[in-house]
């Protein structure tokens, strides 16, 4: 067994993206998974709602549970990224408070955020498709999501599909600018 010594330090990257559902963040993900040299974990909320227990829970209950969730998310994807590890984050920064805990807990150094975006009718035609989510679920989230106004890099995945919009932020990680966009968001707040 190697001893942790041997592992040499590092600080692992996070491409952040963030977009409404069903904006085609978890194909994004998937593709970047299949088209990065280097090792990625895709780590998204969902996931982190689909492995709590599913007995029902009183509704005056419900929101302090969902935020103690956002939370773990966020502190898991911090101690991935702490430990070397490269991680795409599927997100959606609906409320201030999610991006602020965020800025707090990544090194902004090491994040890319990636704006994922989709105009709203076709937001709206896809929710309907999927008939997974509630209905009107993007457009709610659509008035706050973008809000914070900066970002790295961005796609509309209405003119661009998942493998597309993969090869671009592959294509663009070589070469990111700093500050980086959560440099500056954590600069000015």
């Amino acid at each position: 067994m190697e001893h942790l010594s041997s592992v040499p330090p590092r600080r692992g990257l996070i491409i952040f993206l963030n977009g409404t559902s069903s904006s085609g963040k978890s194909s994004i993900a998937a593709e970047l998974l299949r088209v990065l040299d280097e090792p990625y974990f895709h780590m998204s909320a969902d996931m982190f709602h689909a492995i709590r227990s599913r007995r029902e829970f009183p509704a005056d209950r419900l929101d302090e549970i969902l935020h103690r969730t956002w939370m773990g998310f966020h502190r898991a994807v911090a101690g991935m990224a702490a430990a070397g590890n490269n991680v795409i984050v599927d997100h959606v920064l609906s409320s201030d408070w999610r991006l602020t805990d965020c800025l707090a807990l990544f090194d902004p150094r090491d994040v890319v955020l990636v704006g994922v975006r989709c105009p709203l009718a076709e937001l709206e035609r896809r929710e309907r498709e999927r008939g997974d989510r509630p209905g009107g679920l993007a457009a709610r989230q659509s008035k706050q999501v973008h809000a914070h106004g900066v970002y790295d890099i961005e796609c509309d995945t209405s003119r661009a599909d998942a493998v597309e919009c993969a090869q671009l932020i592959r294509d663009f990680l070589p070469g990111r600018p700093r500050p980086t966009a959560f440099e500056r968001l954590r600069a000015h707040r």
